[in-house]
């Protein structure tokens, strides 16, 4: 008789005051990563939940449309040392004696990002890079796109460079407070020279960048407050020009089933849609 398969779950941390396992200072901090590694060997990450949104729509699924990337190698034993880093401090449990230390430099063509980390490895930080190095097209797919004003302005001055710049969203978002941030922006960009596009659905929850035909992005970091300042977020970065070329496939089989906004069209929405949209982002900081 086989012995039974054993698991452990652990809670990231608590909301009730009365539980001992409370922690004021994680109230607002999410673990927000999607990641999962077989073996120490085979690694996945992106914008994919167990859940039944991203269920086909045949066994009563929602069929989001979303983004997931498999590894294998050093990248796949990143996403290993980052989920036992966060197991520790949950557990307080040693890592085993087999997870590799998370160097601050990468050295290979494929390797990790997170989210609030003070150094190379930054999600924010490497957006920001890539986007000030891009010198022909930035394509951008993500769900919750309310960018801060330090990646707006790296994007406004790629479009002054030349730059080719077209941001991809959902038509209609799951958290309409959302939505109507997101399309707070649109006039301003729009003026700017991006592009933007509305996916119809279902519900676009992909979070990918691609840059030129050399950087590829894929992961869990919304381009918005929540992930630059409070969730735990973590990304993978591809730099091959084949890969850039196979994600961007999938990019322009998206963008033809979705409608290109226009500056003159959007300007004609009415007052009271646009007084939904200028609160919903004064309070971005706040969901």
């Amino acid at each position: 008789m086989e012995a039974p398969v054993r698991g452990r779950a652990v809670e990231f941390h608590s909301l009730s005051p009365l539980d001992p396992r409370f922690r004021l200072e994680r109230l607002e901090t999410r673990d927000h990563r999607k990641l999962l590694v077989v073996d120490g060997a085979a690694g996945f990450t992106g914008g994919i939940n167990l859940a039944r949104n991203w269920l086909p729509p045949d066994p009563e699924g929602s069929a989001w449309r979303d983004d997931m990337i498999e590894v294998r190698g050093g990248a796949a034993q990143e996403l290993r040392t980052l989920f036992f880093r966060t197991w520790r401090t949950l557990t307080g449990e040693r890592a085993p004696g087999d997870v590799l230390t998370l160097r601050r430099r990468r050295d290979r063509p494929v390797w990790l990002l997170a989210s609030q980390w003070r150094f190379r490895r930054s999600i924010h930080r490497e957006y920001l890079v890539r986007i000030n190095r891009a010198r022909e097209r930035i394509d951008i797919a993500n769900s919750y796109f309310v960018p801060d004003r330090n990646v707006r302005a790296a994007l406004f001055r790629a479009v002054r460079r030349g730059v080719v710049i077209r941001v991809l969203v959902p038509s209609t978002s799951d958290v309409p407070v959302v939505q109507y941030a997101v399309e707070a922006l649109f006039e301003t960009l729009l003026r700017r020279g991006i592009e933007i596009w509305a996916l119809p659905g279902p519900m676009l929850h992909a979070k990918t960048a691609i840059i030129d035909e050399r950087f590829t992005t894929v992961g869990s970091y919304n381009l918005d407050q929540r992930s630059w300042r409070k969730n735990l977020e973590v990304n993978l970065a591809v730099e091959d020009a084949g890969f850039a070329r196979h994600v961007r496939q999938w990019f322009e089989r998206d963008v033809e089933r979705s409608t290109r906004i226009d500056l003159e069209t959007w300007r004609d929405r009415s007052l009271s849609r646009r007084g939904l949209e200028w609160a919903s982002y004064a309070l971005r900081k706040l969901w």
